[in-house]
């Protein structure tokens, strides 16, 4: 199966304009999750109305995203718990992004073990430019919260928050987007990050979260 050739039946294109059925694109979304994670994927009925939220700000649906309050200029955090599904559905939403808004996905720890051993030039792919790059790369961090403080020759990082930091200017003056998945609450990510940060993800980010009694569905 070509994921792409289920994308293209999810739209139609009227007068140079896609236009989205919602119901095609569940379709798709259970398609391309069964040819990804196997034929155990299901969309659960108590999850449409987030996954309707996410393919919305996906495909641009201004009218809709105003709708839902939604702000296309910011980026998604994505929040619910543990196995609920937010990785997988990060990770299925792209193909519904346009090419550039599109992102790669970065697990936290990840982040944090690439600083353990390289240091602050590991932070650099996350928090600078490429030549001829006029915003930063989108990345969608996975599982903000689960990294731990690290250290690199004896110098201690919170990676994660650093990371938001730097983007968060970028944010600002060139609109560079960021996406999140974290199982912690508002308060838990201010206790673990400081309020200085927490107050620049409410700027950065739209807040998207599954119900907090959502099932684990791994």
């Amino acid at each position: 199966m070509n994921p792409y050739n289920e994308i293209q039946k999810t739209f139609v294109v009227k007068n140079g304009v896609k236009m989205y059925n919602f119901d095609k694109c569940l379709a798709a979304v259970q398609h391309i999750g069964q040819y990804h994670f196997g034929n155990q994927f299901m969309i659960y009925e108590e999850d449409i109305p987030v996954i309707h939220k996410l393919i919305t700000f996906a495909i641009r649906d201004y009218a809709t995203i105003t709708k839902l309050n939604l702000n296309p200029n910011k980026g998604i955090i994505l929040s619910g718990p543990v196995g609920c599904g937010k990785t997988s559905m990060m990770f299925l939403l792209n193909y519904f992004c346009a090419t550039n808004f599109s992102y790669k996905i970065k697990p936290c720890r990840e982040v944090a073990f690439e600083f353990a051993k390289k240091g602050y030039d590991s932070l650099l792919p996350y928090t600078k430019k490429e030549h001829k790059q006029i915003k930063l790369t989108t990345y969608c961090f996975d599982d903000l919260g689960t990294e731990k403080q690290i250290k690199h020759f004896g110098n201690e990082c919170n990676v994660m928050a650093e990371i938001i930091l730097s983007r968060y200017d970028s944010f600002i003056h060139e609109k560079s987007l960021t996406h999140v998945t974290t199982n912690l609450s508002a308060s838990e990510l201010e206790a673990y990050y400081g309020d200085r940060v927490r107050s620049r993800m409410r700027q950065m980010f739209n807040l998207i979260a599954f119900d907090v009694k959502s099932k684990d569905k791994r």
